[in-house]
């Protein structure tokens, strides 16, 4: 395990420096907003931004690397990603955040594409999970952190955003000047969404799915909980028991489902995650603050694994000459539904309050799990061939992106 670690401990290191400061902005931006009489139409445009910019830096990240290199794309995207929060704090309007923010979601969405793509390269099939396993740990341990640095100031200072842009320019230290080999050039894959749905309806519906839940999450959290808190800071609080709950919850839901059909694990996740959004909706007015931190962990166990699943699940019916394509193709919804919840939710929560933003999440989780139900009376489980590991479905919280791998071990005996 550390020869396997030791060989792309540069690349691990400045990624954790680099969504240290991710994780700070994730917060940072929707509380200052919030301390600015923004709307929450108005924050979530910010969300919806991101991952719009998000959604074109993952179309576009490959044909990047194939031009300039990893090493060359990584600096150029870490000098802009560093550049957009001193903005952020200087420039404090609705126009010039929502062009900020969908800057920063392109920047990221290419970071994440030489990461991953880096990560592959360098690992084995008999070491892939133990390195991407790090990673992912990484990537939650780290969000964490970021998020507690909330505490640090005041958030409407230009302190905060200032240690954003450090902490992303410091990132790309290590990996510009990491001397282990850099990955070969990767393909651009051709997406054909129709073959992706006729491959896997229930891996297609379930990305959508997650992109909504997570979309909405990130952008429009931390409303929820200054609504019902008078110190802003706890906003960090809340995002972070949601982000530990989602590593709690990630590895026995993803071990579960690799021993059984992955879509009943679906309708488990979706049946609870339904109730404890519903409770959450309809209970926060009244609870204390641990009680809404003990509801963030038990959603963020539910609805961070979503993703992972639905890919694994697609990933199963996937033969080795598509995977690159259905990743690609799985990431993409994943930003759509990232963009549409933001600019939906917010519509629900003028109209019924702040918790009703759970309520957007209790419908999602509900229509995907009668999807799913649906799709397991049509068409049998994935029993007969070979599953892919959990672990080797490439997922974090925030940073799912295309995955290169020369290898894939399911076999093709069927369309899942």
């Amino acid at each position: 395990m550390k020869q396997a670690l030791a060989s792309v401990a540069a690349l691990l290191l400045g990624t954790a420096i680099l969504l240290t400061g991710q994780g700070l902005q994730g917060v940072l931006l929707p509380v200052r907003a919030t301390m600015e009489d923004f709307s929450a139409f108005s924050i979530g445009l910010f969300g919806g931004a991101y991952f719009l910019g998000f959604t074109l830096g993952c179309w576009r990240g490959v044909a990047m690397i194939r031009r300039a290199g990893h090493v060359r794309v990584f600096a150029a995207m870490t000098a802009v990603a560093s550049a957009a929060p001193l903005l952020h704090g200087l420039w404090v309007n609705l126009a010039t955040w929502v062009v900020l923010r969908g800057a920063t979601g392109f920047c990221f969405a290419v970071l994440y594409v030489v990461i991953e793509s880096w990560l592959n390269e360098r690992a084995t099939n008999e070491n892939r999970g133990i390195v991407f396993s790090a990673y992912i740990l990484i990537n939650m341990t780290v969000l964490a952190v970021g998020q507690q640095m909330l505490l640090l100031d005041d958030p409407m200072n230009l302190e905060l955003f200032a240690l954003i842009s450090v902490l992303v320019s410091v990132a790309a230290v290590p990996v510009l000047m990491s001397v282990q080999a850099h990955p070969a050039e990767v393909e651009q894959a051709k997406i054909d969404f129709r073959s992706l749905y006729g491959n896997s309806p229930v891996g297609v519906i379930g990305t959508l799915a997650a992109g909504l839940n997570n979309g909405v999450f990130w952008s429009l959290a931390a409303v929820f909980i200054t609504a019902y808190a008078s110190d802003p800071n706890t906003a960090a609080w809340f995002m972070t028991s949601a982000i530990i709950g989602g590593a709690v919850g990630q590895w026995p839901l993803g071990w579960w489902s690799d021993r059984v059909d992955r879509r009943w694990v679906l309708v488990l996740i979706c049946l609870l995650g339904a109730i404890v959004s519903v409770v959450t909706w309809l209970a926060t007015p009244h609870l204390g603050l641990n009680a809404i931190l003990g509801l963030g962990f038990a959603w963020g166990a539910l609805a961070f694994p979503t993703y992972s699943i639905s890919v694994a699940h697609a990933n199963d019916w996937a033969s080795p000459d598509t995977f690159v394509q259905v990743s690609a193709g799985l990431l993409l919804l994943y930003g759509v539904g990232a963009i549409v919840g933001p600019l939906v939710a917010p519509v629900l929560m003028s109209v019924l309050g702040a918790s009703a933003l759970f309520l957007f999440n209790a419908v999602v989780f509900t229509a995907l799990m009668a999807y799913t139900l649906i799709r397991i009376r049509r068409r049998p489980r994935v029993a007969d061939i070979h599953q892919r590991d959990f672990n080797e479905a490439i997922t974090a919280a925030r940073t799912m992106s295309v995955v290169y791998e020369a290898e894939v071990d399911a076999e093709e005996e069927g369309r899942g």
